[in-house]
C-alpha cells in the first residue's frame, strides 16, 4: 500500500482514501492527505464504512486527516452518523467525509457539520441502484447548487475523461478508486475492450 500511494503522488494525487488504520499508517509515509475509511462489516446491515466511534478513533490514532463515513439513513450496527461526525471534529479535530447517495442525504450531511459530501454510494444502495452504470453526475451538479460544503466525485470515475466531467459539473475534487488500485479490474477492462 506503501508504494501504491508513492506511484499515485508521483503521478499527480493531491490525496490518499484508504482502508483500515493499518493501510492508513501504510499510506501516510506518502506525504500527501490520507482519508481514512475503516470498513466493518455485519452480516444483517448495509452500512460498514465507519460505522462507529471506536472506528473513527483507529483511523485517527493510526494518522488519517480526515475520516470518511456512511452517512446514509440504512440501518446499521453502530453510533449515528451525527455523533460520528460531531466526535470527529470536536474529539478528535479532524474533518468528516460524507458518503452519501441522494441530495437529501447529502443535504442531511451537510446539516450534521460535514466538512465534505461525496457521491461515494450513490448506485450502491437499494434505492439508487439504477445509477450503477456510469458516474452521478446529476447528483454532483445538485449538490454543488445546494451546499456550501465541498463535494467530491466518488464512485466508477474510471477515465481522465469522466474525473474531468465531474470537475466541470462543479466538484471540489474526484476520488478515483478501482482504477488505480485494483489490477484485476483494470485487466478486465481491457480484455473486454479488445474482446469486443
Amino acid at each position: 500500500m506503501g508504494a501504491m500511494a508513492l506511484a499515485a503522488r508521483n503521478g499527480g494525487a493531491r490525496a490518499i482514501r484508504a482502508n483500515g488504520p493499518e493501510d492508513v499508517r501504510a499510506v501516510k509515509a506518502a506525504g500527501l492527505p490520507v482519508i481514512g475509511i475503516h470498513k466493518v462489516f455485519a452480516d444483517d446491515v448495509p452500512v460498514y464504512i465507519t460505522p462507529t466511534i471506536a472506528a473513527a478513533d483507529a483511523l485517527a490514532e493510526a494518522g488519517a486527516d480526515i475520516i470518511a463515513l456512511d452517512c446514509t439513513p440504512r440501518p446499521r450496527q453502530g453510533d449515528a452518523p451525527r455523533a460520528i461526525i460531531a466526535h470527529i471534529r470536536d474529539v478528535l479535530g479532524l474533518e468528516s467525509f460524507a458518503d452519501i447517495s441522494t441530495l437529501e442525504e447529502g443535504m442531511l450531511a451537510a446539516e450534521m457539520g460535514a466538512t465534505y459530501v461525496s457521491t461515494t454510494l450513490s448506485g450502491y444502495t437499494e434505492y439508487t441502484a439504477a445509477k450503477a452504470g456510469e458516474p452521478d453526475l446529476e447528483l454532483i451538479r445538485a449538490l454543488v447548487a445546494h451546499l456550501s460544503v465541498p463535494v467530491v466525485a466518488e464512485g466508477r470515475f474510471n477515465t481522465p475523461e469522466l474525473a474531468r466531467a465531474a470537475i466541470d459539473a462543479g466538484a471540489y475534487a474526484v476520488v478515483v478508486g478501482t482504477m488505480i488500485t485494483n489490477p484485476r479490474e483494470i485487466t478486465r477492462g481491457f480484455a473486454k475492450a479488445v474482446a469486443g
